[in-house]
């Protein structure tokens, strides 16, 4: 009897340490901030669902490269998930590319009414690549930020721009937008702006803040060129290693977490204009003519866009969805 119980209790102890998963999370986001803090509250609600079998470990600020070399540790193993921008997700799925058509939205309430209708299919395509979304977050609206005055297109023509390393498709949209693109990884954007080797940059203020590269380039175009978006991706072979029976209370709690934090995101986003303001940034706001020349710029784009960066389906949904939340609030953009 006394052995039957020895091997019973055995056996439950195995299985309990079977069960048992660390969760390595890469991320660029820096130590402190609020994507930083969507990963925290992420990681204690794994803990408390999983009743202490799931952990996980957050390695921020890029310690580990940048989100290209991070996805790369992710497929081999060495890290099990990765919180992305708009940047990393078409690195492993291009038509994740269809959230930043430059210039399309113009609202985050119509960026949300976009995002929530064509997610699933998304979710689907990154699936096939190898990765569960965990949750989808915001990076913020991308403005062009640059070491000297600079007003139109053809303006940042004239300067080197930042782009983010391993990513072909936006380089090559990029370049025959006619900018001068200088592929770097992200934790070299500093440095160049202080070599000059970049003399410009396309970021979300709040990203701009929060690593002070706005004191190397003072000046921000105020056009809204596109939304940023971001996401947590988990490994496809880690997620098969969760016990199928926790699986859509993590995934619920993960998208709870990053709805807890978008809202605070967006505020901070548009508090750090204010912000950096006090402390010598340059705003350069356009009148009606110069904005509508970005505007016909961006949509120039648009045939490059479709059917080369973007599949030419998608491409057409998202222009469909745009058109049905503008019919909905009455043309209002």
């Amino acid at each position: 009897m006394r052995t039957k119980f020895f091997l019973v209790t055995l056996f439950a102890w195995s299985a309990l340490f079977a069960q048992k998963l660390q969760v390595n999370v890469g991320t660029a986001a820096p130590e402190g901030s609020p994507w930083h803090e969507i990963l925290q509250k992420t990681r204690q609600d794994w803990n408390r669902i999983s009743g202490g079998n799931l952990t996980v470990r957050i390695y921020p600020s890029g310690v580990l490269g940048d989100e290209v070399e991070m996805i790369r540790k992710a497929r081999i193993g060495q890290l099990q998930a990765v919180a992305v921008s708009g940047v990393g997700l078409s690195h492993i799925e291009p038509a994740a590319g269809c959230l930043q058509i430059p210039m399309l939205m113009g609202s985050y309430e119509e960026f949300d009414y976009v995002r929530e209708r064509i997610a699933p299919r998304l979710e689907s395509l990154i699936a096939q690549k190898g990765f569960i979304v965990l949750q989808w977050s915001d990076v913020g609206w991308v403005h062009f930020f640059t070491k000297t005055p600079a007003k139109t297109p053809d303006d940042i023509r004239k300067l080197r721009l930042f782009t983010s390393a391993g990513d072909p498709e936006g380089e090559r949209l990029y370049k025959e937008f006619g900018l001068q693109v200088v592929p770097l990884a992200v934790t070299d954007m500093l440095p160049s702006l202080q070599t000059n080797l970049i003399q410009a940059f396309d970021v979300p203020p709040l990203f701009a803040m929060l690593d002070q590269s706005f004191g190397l380039a003072p000046n921000m175009i105020d056009v809204k060129w596109t939304p940023l978006a971001g996401a947590t991706l988990l490994s496809r072979k880690t997620w098969d290693r969760i016990p199928a029976e926790q699986r859509s209370e993590l995934l619920r709690a993960s998208r709870s977490a990053a709805a807890h934090v978008r809202a605070q995101v967006r505020k901070m986003g548009e508090d750090a204009v204010v912000e950096m303001q006090k402390r010598g940034l340059n705003v350069i706001k356009l009148d009606a003519a110069a904005l509508s020349r970005w505007q016909a710029e961006a949509k120039s784009s648009y045939p490059k866009i479709r059917g080369e960066v973007v599949p030419a389906d998608l491409f057409d949904e998202i222009v469909r969805l745009h058109n049905e939340y503008l019919s909905r609030i009455g043309g209002k953009g």
